[in-house]
């Protein structure tokens, strides 16, 4: 097996252990490991959806399935978070990357400090 291959799977080792136990965060990591083997900014961006989004709902399922999930409450965000998704994936065709790489860039400077300060 290749030694690029070998990283690109410890990259979705870790990108599935920050996912499944922290319940959002493994894009964070996605984004940048995935411009470093070579997409462009919004490849990145909309790869990192895909590799999520399996990610996601095995690790939704496991928290459904050990009863630490508010059903009632989850499905209120559904329909207004995918509008929210439609919407981001149409405005991420019209920004250019630069500005997409600082939105990042901010937004994980914000979430990490907000959770460091709480």
């Amino acid at each position: 097996m290749k030694k690029k291959n070998i990283i690109k799977m410890a990259s979705g080792i870790a990108i599935g252990f920050i996912n499944g136990l922290l319940g959002a965060g493994g894009g964070m990591l996605a984004v940048p490991l995935l411009k470093k083997y070579g997409l462009s900014t919004k490849e990145a961006h909309a790869s990192s959806i895909a590799v999520i989004l399996p990610l996601t709902i095995f690790s939704a399922a496991l928290y459904v399935f050990s009863g630490r999930v508010n059903i009632t409450d989850s499905f209120i965000y559904i329909p207004t978070g995918i509008l929210g998704a439609v919407i981001g994936a149409f405005i991420l065709k019209k920004i250019p990357d630069k500005w997409i790489r600082r939105l990042f860039g901010i937004f994980m400077i914000w979430a990490g400090i907000r959770l460091f300060l709480r």
